[in-house]
C-alpha cells in the first residue's frame, strides 16, 4: 500500500517577548491622573502643627475640618468664614448629622484660649465629637 508522506510544515515560532506598549500607555495615565489629583489631596492652609506621640493619620468617615491660624482667622473646610458665621454653619451641620466630628487643626503660636472659643462654639452648635490634628513627632 502506499501512504503518501506526512509532512507537518512548521508554524510560527512562539513569541517570547512581552509587548510592553499598553503597560507603558496605563502607567502614563496613571501618573497624569497623580499628577493632577496630588495638590486637591493636601490642605491648602499652611500651619505649624504640634507634634504629639498619639497622632495618626486618618480621618473618621464623616466630618469637617476647622482650621485656626497663627493669625486668629477661621477656615471650614478650608473655606474662609467669619466667627458669627461658623455658629450658623455648625449648627446646619448638626441637624444633619449630630454624629459628625469637627477636626481642629489649630496652628501651635494660637492662644489656647481662642482654641477653647472656637470648641465651645462647635459644642453650642450641638457638635460634641471634636478631635485635635496634630503631626506625628519623629
Amino acid at each position: 500500500m502506499a501512504f503518501g508522506r506526512l509532512e507537518r510544515t512548521q508554524g510560527d515560532a512562539p513569541m517570547s517577548e512581552i509587548n510592553v506598549t499598553p503597560l507603558v500607555d496605563v502607567m502614563l495615565v496613571l501618573v497624569v491622573i497623580l499628577i493632577i489629583t496630588a495638590p486637591l489631596l493636601a490642605s491648602s492652609i499652611r500651619l505649624d502643627l504640634p507634634k504629639a506621640e498619639g497622632a495618626q493619620p486618618g480621618d473618621a468617615p464623616r466630618f469637617v475640618t476647622l482650621v485656626l491660624d497663627k493669625a486668629g482667622q477661621l477656615f471650614l473646610n478650608d473655606k474662609p468664614i467669619a466667627p458669627a458665621q461658623l455658629a450658623e454653619q455648625l449648627a446646619t451641620t448638626a441637624k444633619q448629622n449630630p454624629e459628625t466630628e469637627i477636626q481642629l487643626r489649630a496652628d501651635r503660636a494660637v492662644p489656647y484660649g481662642r482654641v477653647i472659643e472656637v470648641m465651645g462654639v462647635a459644642h453650642k452648635a450641638g457638635l460634641s465629637r471634636i478631635g485635635f490634628v496634630a503631626e506625628p513627632s519623629k
